[in-house]
């Protein structure tokens, strides 16, 4: 798609050498220092919250991933993926009250407001490798945070017990290759359309995440091929967010555009997050875009998306300016009370199965056969189909379309 974007936006060989020059001038975004000293007390705060998400994680996976993921499923996808996101939303949430209340990170929304209960498509800039977990903040105030689903790279979902988790909640995995993602990605995709699941559905259109000297050559190749000239982020991979978009359109509420920006140019890593080092500041904005203003086409649909990515270019180019979005204070904090009831259940739940699997021989059975099924599964991408309602869900499926039309 890109490549027939670029052939027929080729300008001519003066136009080209005028860009390499503009290219020439631009100097790379630095990137800052970090905000906060890496003190004894902030390594070791780090560690208990990497063993405690570590725990409650594979707790949680094993004792109830077989029961709400794949027991549940052969009877209902919609209440299998209701339980599911009930029960593994209140382990995600734990991450955004270590950003917030533990380490300190002012997270700023900006823009428009995200409704409730709709069903969405957001696509975002992809700053460095922490940018999908802040992303959480905005689901949890809206209480979709067990729904919401990404597109990652396959090599994530080889992580120890994280990856079982991506596999559960029903994360894409890609291998960054369109020949070979396409298949998967559009079969992933369609048992995603029924209007009774809630969807937060994020898309990263870059592919990876920004570095400088990705951006370098990525200033390159729109240089040679006539495409905007970006600073603050890569030129956007078009095929992936047409699949999704052209998939679900017909099920979707709206389409957001998400921007994410860190004060001072920073790049957090995710050891910065978890020892909270850095960010000190994390700014969001959004922008609802109704489905109509898309183009239906694949090659309008690419226009569409690298004019968005010129102009988030110039947001943050505004950012880095003004040191702030337009339109700030869109979302409240998070709740405290409700922080640590969340937190107060996991561990609960986490000790009752931890004394259970040291001290009853049946648990420790139970245990191992869970580990070997998400293993199993996670490894040879298998989730179960309904024996019950597939027939009442394509039928509910079809009535919403029908109706959108």
């Amino acid at each position: 798609m890109c490549k027939r974007m670029n052939k027929s936006n080729a300008t001519s060989s003066g136009s080209k050498s005028s860009s390499s020059k503009q290219l020439d001038s631009q100097e790379p975004p630095k990137h800052g220092t970090k905000h906060r000293p890496l003190t004894p007390l902030r390594i070791l705060r780090g560690v208990l919250c990497l063993v405690v998400f570590l725990s409650t994680a594979f707790m949680m996976l094993v004792y109830w991933a077989p029961v709400t993921a794949v027991m549940l499923r052969f009877f209902s996808v919609h209440y299998s993926r209701k339980a599911t996101s009930i029960l593994f939303g209140s382990w995600l949430a734990l991450w955004p009250f270590l950003f917030e209340k533990i380490n300190k990170t002012k997270v700023v929304f900006s823009g428009e407001a995200v409704p409730r209960g709709e069903r969405v498509l957001l696509f975002s800039n992809h700053r460095t490798e922490v940018d999908w977990m802040y992303m959480w903040d905005l689901a949890l105030r809206k209480g979709q945070l067990g729904y919401i689903k990404y597109i990652l790279k396959s090599s994530l979902m080889k992580l120890p017990v994280f990856g079982w988790g991506f596999h559960i909640l029903e994360f894409i995995s890609v291998e960054r290759k369109w020949e070979v993602d396409e298949l998967n990605m559009r079969q992933m995709l369609s048992t995603f359309k029924d209007p009774q699941d809630p969807l937060w559905l994020v898309v990263f259109p870059e592919g990876t995440d920004y570095t400088e000297q990705k951006c370098i050559r990525s200033q390159q190749f729109a240089a040679e091929n006539g495409l905007p000239i970006l600073n603050n982020v890569l030129l956007p991979k078009t095929k992936g967010f047409y699949a999704c978009l052209h998939s679900l359109r017909s099920s979707l509420d709206a389409v957001y555009d998400v921007t994410i920006a860190y004060n001072d140019r920073c790049c957090p890593c995710f050891m910065d997050n978890v020892f909270g080092v850095d960010p000190s500041e994390v700014h969001i904005h959004i922008r609802r875009v109704p489905l109509d203003q898309i183009p239906t086409s694949e090659e309008g649909t690419a226009t569409w998306l690298m004019e968005t990515f010129r102009l988030k270019d110039q947001l943050l180019s505004d950012f880095y300016a003004q040191g702030h979005f337009p339109g700030e204070g869109t979302e409240g904090d998070l709740s405290m009370l409700k922080c640590l009831i969340d937190i107060s259940v996991i561990i609960a739940l986490t000790s009752i199965c931890t004394y259970l699997t040291f001290f009853s021989f049946w648990f420790k059975i139970y245990v191992t056969s869970a580990c070997a099924c998400l293993a199993s599964s996670t490894y040879f991408n298998i989730r179960p189909s309904p024996v019950f309602g597939s027939k009442n869900t394509s039928h509910k499926v079809a009535e919403h379309q029908n109706f959108q039309l």
